[in-house]
């Protein structure tokens, strides 16, 4: 470590010379938190696809798969709670590496159970290390990139979530037709162990990078410089900025969580699907949901590149992933499967435009030392909101076997979250923070 920070080179503001040549590397580093993130939702949706197959063989009622969704929850949300500071503390290449063992080590821990509490404790840690996901990416997002281009490639590294979701049930029922259950646990969570290799290799922070040009380092480092100091979050509970992210991830990630552990459930309910043909209408779900992970971030930053202000191009890109959200109210109601997979599929890419600009918020708003830290907050907030439905779903479909007031709530949710966050953020301002 002190070797590389003797060979720090001077942060430059001033535009790249023509004449300089301009290396793109942080897109390289963006395609490894593509691939993380995308690892990530293959590993913690194994068990939402093998919901229907486990509950027959291991007999858990709605209520227990509630509590397993629910352990995974906790664990996520207290882990969320630490590992923006952990991250922002020791930084993305040791807290992304150290984050990305532990779940790998739970999901391989989860092929060697067999009861309900085994699940659980492995869900549990399972939550825990993937809660360092996302706060190491965006804050990898905002070291590697200037602020015009961050919701784009939060954008590009967040639909890695939609492309493990469609891989996973594409691979899943394939294992474990051909090799049991243990086996989708015991691969997928091999291959997070092996991510951690290139990334321990590849990344640098960009000041430190061999790679990296003076050229693209000037365009990185191009916005106004920011004090290093590090920022304790229960500061940044003191400002509204930070209450708008936790409580617009409150109300909107539940969603998420209820179509991830849900549907397939629901796709075997409503429409009698098994394991063997839940594929497509998975694939075709998330396939949606990857066009709108980019889509979202590419609306907002077409916006700025068309003079609008921050706020507008946020908020305005934000309000259309809310109104194409509302659909999916309609989907317990149609007999049709395929209409209920787009009317689902629509909402899911409405989601994950939504997410990516809800992100890149924290880094539009905050310091580059706080971000993580912020993201991680919000996240907690949306670990806490999914803890709360999944516990809902449970008791209403135990005693009603009902979706549709879960529906109803996805439908109407991000309205309501946006009206919020324009409250507690009208304009969008930086946070003033002064330590």
């Amino acid at each position: 470590m002190l070797g590389e920070m003797e060979s720090v080179r001077p942060v430059s503001t001033s535009a790249p010379s023509v004449n300089e040549v301009m290396t793109r590397y942080r897109w390289r580093i963006c395609a490894l938190c593509f691939l993380a993130t995308t690892i990530n939702y293959v590993d913690r949706q194994v068990l939402g696809v093998l919901a229907p197959e486990l509950q027959r063989v291991i007999g858990w009622n709605e209520i227990e798969y509630s509590n397993l969704v629910n352990a995974f929850q906790a664990a996520y949300a207290i882990g969320l709670l630490a590992a923006g500071g952990f991250i922002d503390r020791v930084g993305t290449r040791i807290g992304y590496a150290v984050a990305i063992g532990i779940w790998s080590a739970a999901t391989i821990g989860t092929s060697l159970v067999r009861t309900v509490l085994g699940f659980g404790t492995a869900r549990f840690f399972l939550g825990l290390g993937e809660s360092g996901n996302f706060p190491a990416s965006i804050k990898t997002v905002a070291e590697w990139f200037p602020k015009n281009e961050r919701a784009l490639a939060t954008g590009i590294f967040n639909c890695g979530a939609n492309i493990g979701a469609v891989v996973a049930p594409i691979a899943v029922p394939w294992l474990t037709v051909h090799y049991g259950w243990q086996s989708a646990f015991l691969v997928t969570g091999s291959i997070s162990a092996v991510w951690i290799i290139p990334w321990v290799i590849m990344y640098r922070p960009p000041q430190l990078h061999p790679r990296v040009s003076k050229a693209e380092l000037a365009y990185i480092q191009s916005d106004p410089p920011e004090p290093a100091a590090k920022i304790p979050w229960m500061t940044l509970l003191a400002h509204r900025q930070t209450w708008a992210i936790l409580i617009g991830k409150f109300l909107t990630d539940p969603i998420w969580w209820f179509i991830m552990y849900w549907l397939p459930k629901f796709l075997n309910s409503r429409y009698g699907l098994s394991l063997t043909e839940l594929g497509w209408p998975l694939v075709i779900v998330y396939s949606f949901a990857t066009v709108g992970s980019i889509a979202g971030g590419w609306l907002s930053a077409r916006f700025l590149k068309n003079g609008w202000s921050v706020n507008r191009a946020r908020k305005v890109a934000m309000l259309v992933c809310a109104l194409t959200v509302t659909p999916i109210m309609f989907a317990p109601a149609t007999r049709r499967i395929w209409v209920a997979v787009a009317l689902i599929g629509l909402a899911t890419a409405s989601h994950q435009g939504w997410s990516a600009n809800i992100f890149t918020l924290a880094s539009d708003m905050f310091p580059k030392r706080a971000v993580g830290s912020v993201v991680g907050i919000g996240g907690f907030g949306g670990a806490i909101g999914g803890i709360v439905i999944a516990t809902f779903t449970g008791f209403v479909l135990q005693f009603t076997g009902s979706y549709v007031p879960m529906f109803i709530i996805a439908g109407t949710t991000y309205l309501l979250s946006l009206l919020i966050v324009h409250l507690l953020a009208p304009r969008l301002e930086p946070a003033q923070i002064d330590i």
